[in-house]
Formats: structure tokens, sequence, C-alpha cells
């Protein structure tokens, strides 16, 4: 068989391995793209990125077509070669094309690659990239309605440049995610996020075809309330909060889809409480120590009512807050937020 795509595996953590696929519930219905849950970034997050091999030819490319993400989402990728890079590609042309998804990437160690792109053909490192900012396959929308046939995608996807396994060819093929974890998912044959399947892969003769560009539906999703929007603001931004302050630090929702970002300094380990009050139902993320992308809590409705409350015992060192309404795509009100140390 000629028609013999190169597809991209989604790498998964060992935690992860046995579990069902499971995506964030999309409320409020439009057309979506598909976003797992909980392993986005923190919006206005900066990425730092390590190139561990490749040719100056390569990281051009990859540096190029992260680019186009970056437009349009509230992230910056930093190709800094930092040691702790959140994002270390390799190109092994004789490893495929993978990447683990979103926040995953930092259960990696870090002298291992958490992307490869062993082939660059269009748009496959946009794709990658795509993966590494939370976006999972396109053709594993269940609105998506593609009938393989099941015998033939097994069988070809043994082959070159593949050689995968049954269950490695379900896990990255034929299995959708659940519709009722998708609320308003439409299928977008134009996204990025779909590869090229012959029409023979299928029962009713139907293929898909390869693009090499971010759609619409691309842009209009990693933009939205859903993902990062602009109107997020950057860690640059974030207000700063003094720990045991007299007064609560005012805050206020005022937007649909907008993110509250605060930092604070514990000057020494201790343990720390972090909790909002107000009439307005808000969610929490900490991330730190000196890391706006190490998540290390995220809280609901543990405060007073639907108010969000974190404690944990933590090192000295910089951290940062973000509080956002719990709903993404309506929500707004006012808040008051105070950080402690017991």
């Amino acid at each position: 068989m000629k028609e013999r795509p190169k597809v991209c595996i989604d790498r998964v953590l060992p935690k992860d391995l046995m579990k069902m696929q499971r995506t964030r519930v999309m409320r409020g219905g439009g057309a979506r793209a598909i976003a797992p849950i909980d392993k986005t970034w923190m919006n206005g997050s900066k990425l730092n990125v390590r190139f561990m091999d490749g040719t100056p030819t390569e990281q051009a490319v990859a540096r190029e077509q992260a680019f186009w993400w970056s437009q349009v989402a509230n992230l910056t990728f930093e190709f800094n070669d930092a040691l702790n890079a959140d994002i270390r590609i390799t190109f092994d042309q004789n490893d495929g094309a993978w990447s683990y998804v979103g926040t995953d990437c930092q259960g990696i160690p870090l002298n291992e690659p958490t992307m490869n792109l062993g082939f660059l053909d269009g748009g496959t490192s946009a794709h990658e990239f795509g993966h590494a900012i939370g976006l999972a396959h396109e053709h594993q929308n269940p609105a998506g309605g593609i009938r393989w046939n099941e015998e033939v995608v097994i069988r070809e996807a043994a082959k070159s440049p593949n050689f995968w396994d049954e269950a490695t060819t379900r896990h990255n093929i034929l299995n959708k995610y659940r519709a009722d974890q998708i609320n308003g998912t439409a299928f977008d044959p134009d996204s990025i996020m779909l590869y090229f399947f012959p029409a023979s892969w299928t029962l009713n003769g139907v293929g898909t075809k390869a693009n090499d560009v971010l759609s619409a539906m691309d842009k209009a999703f990693v933009a939205g309330a859903k993902m990062y929007p602009k109107i997020g603001g950057t860690t640059s931004d974030a207000v700063e909060l003094e720990v045991n302050a007299k007064r609560r630090t005012q805050g206020s929702i005022g937007k649909a889809g907008e993110e509250d970002l605060y930092r604070f300094t514990a000057v020494s380990d201790g343990r720390y409480v972090m909790d909002t009050l107000g009439e307005t139902d808000v969610v929490m993320k900490l991330f730190g120590p000196n890391s706006e992308t190490a998540l290390i809590a995220e809280d609901d409705d543990s405060g007073l009512e639907t108010n969000a409350r974190i404690a944990g015992d933590l090192i000295a060192g910089e951290y940062f807050v973000q509080i956002r309404h719990y709903s993404r795509t309506g929500g707004t009100g006012k808040y008051s937020i105070k950080v402690r140390k017991l």
C-alpha cells in the first residue's frame, strides 16, 4: 500500500497509561478543538525550549512553526537552551514524531526529551507544538465521524514508518474521546492537529487531508477562554501580594475568560495559606517555587462556600497565583485574596 501516512504518537505518562482518554468539559457549545483536561499551562506563561540536538535548519523550522501558536495564544516560547527547559526537543529520524501533551512535559526527567521531530514534513513541527501546549489529535474528536476500517488501520500502522502494535494504533488513531466530555465540540477538517489518512483506511471511502498550517478554528480555540486568551496578561503583570498583609487584596474578574495573576515571596520555609473571599465562584492555581510553569496545586471550592483555598508547606522562593472564574465562558465578579504564613 503506497498511501501510508506518517502519524504522530501521543506520549502518555505511565500513571495515565491505563486510564480512559478524558477531555475538558466544554460548556456553552460552539466550535471547539480538543484539549485534554488539566494539561494546559498557566495563561501568559513563558515556556523555555531546549534543542538537545538537530541541525540549524531543523531548529529553524521548529522555531518558525512554534511561533504560529505564540502569535495567537497568550504564551511565549523562549529558545534559550535552558537546562531546566519546559520543552526539550530531539530530531531522531528513527523515532518518528511525538510529543508529551501540555504540562505532562514536567513529569519527564530533565535529561530526556519531551518532543521528537523525526520528520519535518509540512506542518509537523506546528502539530507537535500543538500537543506541547495542550491540544489533542483532531481525528479522535467524537464528532469527527471517521468510520475506520480497523483491520486495515491496524495492519498498515504496523508497517513503516510507524511500526506500531495494535494497542498503540488504537490509542493514537482508533480510540475517540467520549462525547459527554467534549460538550459543544465540532470536528475541524482543516485543523493542524489532523493528519492525512488514506480513504482505504475507512469503511466509507472518505479519508482526510494533510493540513500544513493552523486553521481558523485552531487559532480561535487557543486564543479563547478555554485555553490562552490574550486578556489574561502575563506574569510580568502579576500583582504583588504581601504575606500576612493586614488587609486583603481586592480583585475582580471583569471579562469572561479573564485570569488574574499574583506573585508573592516566601522568605522562609513554612506552611502558607492562600484563600479568596467573596460571592464570586473562583478557581485558584499555585505555581512555583521560582517557576511560572510548575503547577503545585489547584483548588475550586475548599474555601468558604464557592471560594478557593490552598494550604501547603512551601520552601523559600517566589510563587505565582492564578485566579479565574469557574465559568470560563461567562463568569465575572469581585473577590479578595490573601496569603498567610502560619
